[in-house]
């Protein structure tokens, strides 16, 4: 599709609805900023048209998403018509010729014109080209026919931020006025002279600088001056001037020392530990110890800036070695972060009583974390917004286009060859795999971005292994598998959100399913154990070789070519459901033979905690 066409299909959209306006508003935005679309007429006059009707944030967040793009000049110079805060963003960092920029900059403001005299890699013509609206932008927008003492005073604060002589002359010649098509700016700002009349000698200057038969400045009220003799010498005029030029010169001449920049230490990647008998850690060596003394690893529940899930805590009342639990540190010292705690019990020689527990905790690695095929970004950036951003963007489409296939396969708009009907199974069985992936994609941003919304309900295990497995029977029979629910569990609940706790068993047991062979048999176990359900999954044949490392790093390109396969790949779906999992309060372990889906159960201290923290 030409750029041309993909324009007019955006411009053809609804913009009628507060939705369709946005999201049109969203889609040219993004067409031009990226370069799939010109810049013309017609798109930046739809854009004008719906300015009025977009909310600031929406603004603010498309001309933060021209970052990563490159803005061509006329899309510069449509946003750099709106409020500073949205002009800014695109301001800062948008790339155009020296003779683009000459061009626009009559058109900035001058608060859009600061925003440039900031940036250090414009183009020298681009320099020379903002000095020259010094005296718009500086000079007050009154100006007298001559320059008093008073008037002296009044230059605004950014003009001796910049070094220039708001008294290059005393003739009475008014400044230069700004080009008809040249805003101004609406922003107050404090000028030095009204700054320099609060200061007593500069009150006191102008007292002894006002000639005979003038009155005195402001600052002395309504008393007047005493006559000078016409034989003594003529007094010496305050000049702001003067005062300009000595902080000039103090800040040319002066010598800073240099002082090497100081090389920040690196983050510790491990620590140790040793708790008492009662699961308080009382040693700690490897990282600042305020952080961690006094916590207790048989709480789950958040303990000040401390919070440690529920292997540890299970491993504490089993007496029994636990590995990497997952524990949040926050505050400003170097313990801060994530971890994952390992701990073994120790037990008194003599009488055999239980003392404690000892054990180490590291950073967590990449494969241990829901995190896309992408580089690793910092904490505080903002892949997770934009993830999430686009997640919506793709949600809708390919909701439309599900819904458009099925009204053709079921035939409700009419009758259909049968040579179209298969092709819209295939278009609705395709996008059922697309809004799977997109449901996924979403999930990791929440879980990375801190936003996942969960609730405190009480799910039945048997009914919900039973309602997933009667939803997988056309996958199993695809695969010519078979999946069963071990007929001799007991009834249990889980506490936890229903939706998420479906999600998770779903996927999971999906992903097994999608990589099992030809007569395979998957049983499912349920056990409840103190505190827990633990949910037993058979690994499939295919995936039963590999060790939980290389597991959770399977992402073949080739896999998704299989009907059923998941579309990120298996190793996406069972990093994803590992850290689901530890969100819910509890733990998804990889056995020789089996995968243990490890919950918190109902009616228990640990399920009150985890509900209270979901509350």
């Amino acid at each position: 599709m030409r750029f041309d066409d993909s324009l007019k299909t955006v411009l053809s959209a609804d913009m009628s609805t507060s939705f369709g306006a946005q999201s049109t508003w969203r889609q040219l935005v993004d067409l031009m900023g990226r370069g799939r679309g010109p810049s013309n007429g017609e798109a930046l006059a739809c854009l004008r048209a719906l300015r009025p009707d977009i909310p600031e944030p929406i603004r603010a967040s498309s001309a933060r998403a021209l970052a990563f793009a490159a803005p061509d000049a006329a899309l510069v110079g449509f946003f750099a018509e709106d409020s500073l805060a949205i002009a800014a963003p695109v301001l800062r960092t948008a790339t155009l010729d020296a003779g683009d920029w000459i061009a626009l900059l009559p058109r900035l403001t001058p608060a859009g014109r600061s925003v440039l005299r900031h940036r250090r890699d414009l183009p020298p013509a681009v320099g020379r080209a903002l000095e020259s609206f010094g005296s718009t932008d500086f000079v007050l927008g009154h100006p007298k026919p001559a320059v008093s003492s008073d008037a002296v005073m009044d230059v605004p604060v950014d003009a001796v931020a910049v070094g220039e002589d708001p008294v290059a002359s005393q003739a009475p010649a008014a400044p230069s006025a700004p080009s008809p098509d040249t805003p101004l700016s609406a922003s107050p700002f404090m000028t030095l002279g009204m700054i320099a009349r609060g200061l007593p000698f500069v009150a006191e200057a102008l007292r002894h600088a006002a000639e005979p038969g003038e009155p005195t400045s402001q600052a002395s009220d309504t008393a007047m001056p005493e006559p000078v003799s016409t034989a003594s010498p003529a007094p010496e005029r305050f000049e702001i001037s003067d005062l300009v030029k000595r902080i000039d010169a103090f800040n040319r001449d002066r010598v800073v020392p240099e002082v090497a920049p100081a090389t920040a230490a690196a983050p510790p990647e491990a620590f140790r530990y040793e708790t008492d008998a009662a699961g308080v850690i009382r040693w700690v060596d490897g990282v600042s110890r305020a952080a961690l003394i006094g916590v207790s690893v048989a709480h789950a529940a958040r303990q000040g800036e401390v919070q440690i899930d529920g292997v540890a805590v299970g491993g504490y009342r089993r007496r029994s070695p636990f590995e990497a639990a997952r524990l949040q540190v926050g505050g400003l010292s170097n313990a801060a972060g994530s971890w994952r705690v390992s701990g073994v019990p120790v037990f008194d020689e003599g009488s055999g009583r239980f003392i404690g527990f000892r054990g180490s905790a590291r950073r967590p690695r990449r494969d241990e974390m829901a995190e896309l095929a992408v580089a690793p970004e910092k904490a505080n950036s903002p892949v997770s917004d934009l993830l999430r951003q686009l997640v919506h963007e793709l949600r809708t489409p390919t909701n439309a286009i599900a819904g458009f296939a099925e009204l053709i396969e079921t035939e409700l708009l009419g009758p259909v060859a049968p040579t179209y009907r298969d092709r819209a199974t295939t278009i609705r069985r395709q996008a059922s795999d697309l809004l799977a992936a997109i449901d996924d994609l979403d999930i990791a941003a929440r879980i990375e971005g801190h936003a996942l919304d969960l609730r405190p309900t009480v799910v039945p295990v048997l009914p919900l292994l039973n309602a997933v497995v009667h939803d997988l029977t056309p996958l199993a029979a695809l695969r010519g598998a078979h999946v069963m629910v071990d007929p001799s569990a007991g009834p249990c609940e889980i506490a936890g959100d229903d939706r998420a706790v479906e999600r998770l068993v779903s996927r999971l047991l999906a992903t097994l399913v999608s990589a099992s062979s030809k007569d395979e048999m998957l049983m499912v176990g349920v056990e409840a154990t103190a505190g827990e359900v633990c949910i037993g999954f058979d690994r499939p044949r295919s995936l039963a070789v590999h060790a939980a490392n290389i597991l959770l790093s399977i992402d073949t390109e080739r896999e998704h070519e299989r009907e059923g396969a998941p579309l990120l790949g298996t190793g996406f779906a069972l990093r994803l459901a590992q850290n689901f999992a530890v969100e819910l309060g509890g733990h998804l372990a990889f056995g020789p033979d089996r995968l243990t889906l490890r919950l918190p159960a109902v009616a228990t201290e640990r399920s009150e905690r985890v509900l209270d923290g979901l509350r």
